[in-house]
């Protein structure tokens, strides 16, 4: 093409995107500690032409805290359907960053709609990586870290929570779910009557003034949590199913095994010691158990 047939702009592309379209940043935001956000997320959020964000009251906090003055709309599970073309078109004038309340967006929330509404009409989306709460708790949590499976959140009801957990009660990968305070001791007991009494860290309030990293076993945890008032949002960490090793029996399966062998009147000692054989229970777990259930 001649210089005389060149058109007025300059078509430039980087990889298979032009220059001129503006670009979605996925901007990672504090799980609890200011001072976990980065210069570089500070600068996107300065400069874009939009936020998207999940809370605009929460995500005006963190802007105001930082001095961005950067318009901001809402986008959540609820309006994400209505808010998608609004976007669409900010990303046609210029960038737009997406934030959730904490943490890396797009993973467990509507963020994910907005990726793929984004890549599907020619746009660049980016990173700027930053604090994940599944990623901090695993890292500290002293479990396996080379393999793992996010689940996200358990489900509300019991039944579904305990479907959930026999999904992956034959995977050998670290599991990692999250838990609201008002059901984290019912999950931990759906998890232990599912899983067995495997090994587990729950975090909470991570990188927050009461930050808690809990490290035992599952029935430990449940006793734990059991004398406390819990608060916070939580990350369990819970470990795979050994390959080599057999994992003790959930509490259901024991409970079960121990009132068969009542009804065949057998002694608490007698019991113990056959179960302790089967089960990966400790004798005194069980002689422990079978008297607190007599009384």
């Amino acid at each position: 093409m001649s210089g005389a047939e060149a058109p007025d702009f300059l078509f430039v592309k980087r990889g298979c995107y032009n220059i001129f379209m503006g670009t979605l940043y996925l901007v990672a935001t504090p799980i609890g500690n200011l001072e976990d956000m980065s210069p570089r997320a500070v600068r996107i959020l300065r400069e874009a032409k939009l936020i998207a964000a999940e809370d605009t009251r929460h995500t005006g906090l963190l802007l105001k805290h930082f001095g961005i003055p950067t318009p901001i709309t809402s986008y959540f599970e609820h309006n994400k359907l209505n808010k998608l073309d609004r976007i669409l078109a900010a990303l046609a004038q210029g960038d737009v960053a997406l934030v959730s309340d904490a943490g890396t967006p797009a993973v467990n929330d509507p963020g994910q709609e907005l990726v793929r509404a984004a890549l599907a009409s020619g746009y660049d989306v980016r990173p700027v990586p930053g604090p994940s709460a599944p990623i901090a708790a695993l890292t500290v949590s002293g479990l396996p870290t080379d393999s793992f499976l996010y689940l996200g959140y358990l489900p509300h009801k019991a039944a579904e929570r305990r479907k959930a957990a026999e999904r992956a009660a034959d995977l050998p990968y670290t599991l990692l779910f999250l838990e609201s305070p008002y059901r984290i001791l019912e999950s931990l007991e759906d998890l232990l009557a599912v899983l067995g009494n495997r090994r587990i860290c729950v975090a909470r309030e991570m990188t927050k003034m009461f930050e808690e990293f809990w490290r035992g076993t599952i029935s430990d945890a449940v006793a734990y949590f059991k004398s406390q008032s819990p608060r916070g949002e939580f990350t369990l960490v819970i470990e795979g199913k050994p390959k080599d090793e057999k994992l003790k029996w959930g509490r259901d399966e024991l409970l079960k095994a121990v009132r068969k062998e009542l009804a065949r009147k057998k002694s608490a000692k007698e019991i113990s010691f056959a179960l302790a054989l089967k089960s990966g229970w400790n004798r005194r777990e069980i002689y422990t158990l079978i008297n607190s259930m007599k009384s």
